[in-house]
C-alpha cells in the first residue's frame, strides 16, 4: 500500500510558457531525484512483500533481481520528469521558483527526510502515535496539516492513484497468465479494498506531514498553505499527481506481469 502513496502528497504545490531551464530548476528545487530514490526503496520493499505472498520459495530465488529491474531509478526519474514537464506546459513557474528556492527549500528538505524516515516501520508507528497525541491536545500543527490535506484533496487523489495502480497490477498479472479474472471481476476486487485503503492513506498522510512540518514556523506554514490555495499552486499539484501517478501505474503493471512470468518460470 505504502508503495503507492504518492510522493507528490508531500510536494504540494503557478500561468505564460515555461522559459528554458525553469522546469528543470523547479524539479531540482522539489528534489525529484531524491524522491524517486525513496520511491524505489518503497517499491523494492513492496515487491518483496508481493513475492512473499504470491511466489513459492523456488520462484522467489531470483525475485529480488527481477524487482530491482522493475524499479529502475534512472527510468523512473526519466518518466516522471517527462510527464511533469508536459503537465506544466503553459504554466508560469516564477512564483513557484521564488518560493521553493527560498523559504520553501526547508519544507522540501523536511518532506524528504520524513519520507525517508518512514521507510522504517517503527518510525511510522511512532509518528502515528505522536499525531494522535497532538490532535488530542489541539496542537496548531494538526489544523494546518488538515488544511493542506483538504486544499489539495490529498486523500482522494492518493486513494484514486492507489486503486488505479492496483488495478493495473491485476491487469499485468492477468496478461502474464497469473490471474484468471475478467475486467469487471478485477474492478470488484479493487473496490473492495477502497475503505481500508482510505483509512490507511489518511493515517499515513496525517502522521507523515505532521512529523515533517513540526519544525516549521507558523509563518512558513501559512505561506505554504497560501501557495496551496492559489490557482498556480493547484496547477502544480495536478501536475505532480499526473507525473507520479503515471509512473506508479507503469511500475504496477510491470510488477504484475513480472510476478506472473516468475510463476511460470520466465524472466520479464
Amino acid at each position: 500500500m505504502r508503495a503507492f502513496l504518492v510522493a507528490c502528497a508531500a510536494l504540494i504545490l503557478l500561468a505564460l510558457p515555461l522559459r528554458a531551464g525553469e522546469v528543470d530548476r523547479l524539479m531540482g528545487a522539489l528534489h525529484f531525484e531524491e524522491t524517486v530514490e525513496i520511491m524505489r526503496a518503497e517499491g523494492l520493499r513492496y515487491g518483496g512483500d508481493v513475492g512473499e505472498e504470491m511466489l513459492s520459495p523456488v520462484e522467489r530465488a531470483r525475485w529480488d533481481r527481477v524487482v530491482a529491474g522493475v524499479y529502475d531509478a534512472e527510468q523512473m526519474l526519466k518518466q516522471v520528469q517527462t510527464n511533469f514537464a508536459k503537465a506544466m506546459e503553459g504554466a508560469d513557474t516564477g512564483s513557484l521558483l521564488a518560493f521553493f528556492e527560498g523559504q520553501g527549500a526547508e519544507i522540501v528538505s523536511l518532506e524528504i527526510a520524513g519520507r525517508r524516515a518512514l521507510l522504517d516501520d517503527g518510525t511510522e508507528a511512532a509518528a502515528e502515535v505522536r499525531y494522535a497525541e497532538l490532535a488530542a491536545a489541539g496542537a496548531p500543527i494538526v489544523e494546518k496539516v488538515t488544511t493542506l490535506i483538504t486544499d489539495s484533496d490529498l486523500i482522494e487523489r492518493n486513494v484514486a492513484g492507489a486503486l488505479n495502480a492496483n488495478l493495473v497490477f491485476y491487469r499485468g498479472l492477468a496478461d502474464g497468465g497469473g490471474l484468471d479474472l475478467t475486467e469487471d471481476e478485477m474492478l470488484a476486487e479493487i473496490w473492495a479494498q477502497e475503505s481500508e485503503m482510505r483509512e490507511e492513506t489518511r493515517d499515513w498522510m496525517q502522521a507523515y506531514l505532521t512529523m515533517a512540518y513540526q519544525p516549521l514556523s507558523h509563518e512558513v506554514m501559512d505561506a505554504y498553505i497560501a501557495l496551496y490555495q492559489s490557482p498556480e499552486g493547484k496547477h502544480l499539484n495536478r501536475a505532480l499527481f499526473a507525473a507520479f501517478d503515471a509512473m506508479y501505474e507503469e511500475l504496477s503493471y510491470q510488477l504484475g506481469l513480472a510476478t506472473a512470468l516468475q510463476m511460470d518460470g520466465e524472466d520479464l
